[in-house]
């Protein structure tokens, strides 16, 4: 097996699959389509990968919600990231997201953590425009 046929992708387990891959397709400005089954859709990425959003088997248990495994979605800022940060907070409440904090100041940007739809944690991160040293993938 080599590398040439390897892909990552996110898995994100959902109650309703459709609803929320449109959620993050609005968020990341592509567009969602049904993946494998009608309980499956796919997010394509820009860079590259995917995010795919299923209805969990039945027969298994359901997935802990806000657990070590997150989302983040990250920008480089153009001018101030706190303030580009606030900006896109409210786009992701306009959305249907959830807020669980305000946007904060760090040392490398600007962050603040969210719940989409469902209550499932994720990370926006807005990189200060100097951080040249942090590649966005």
């Amino acid at each position: 097996m080599n590398g040439d046929d390897l892909a990552l992708s996110w898995v994100l387990a959902s109650r309703r699959p459709e609803r929320l891959a449109k959620f993050y397709a609005n968020l990341l400005g592509t567009k969602a389509k049904p993946g494998v089954a009608t309980h499956h859709w796919i997010v394509p990425l820009q860079a590259q990968g995917c995010l795919q959003i299923y209805t969990p088997s039945r027969n298994r248990p359901w997935p802990a919600s806000g657990s070590a495994l997150a989302p983040c979605l990250q920008r480089r800022a153009k001018g101030d990231p706190l303030l580009e940060l606030q900006a896109w907070h409210q786009h992701v409440i306009e959305l249907g997201g959830l807020s669980t904090e305000e946007p904060r100041l760090e040392a490398f940007g600007a962050e603040c953590w969210l719940e989409d739809p469902e209550g499932q944690r994720f990370l926006l991160l807005m990189l200060r425009p100097e951080s040249a040293e942090t590649t966005i993938q």
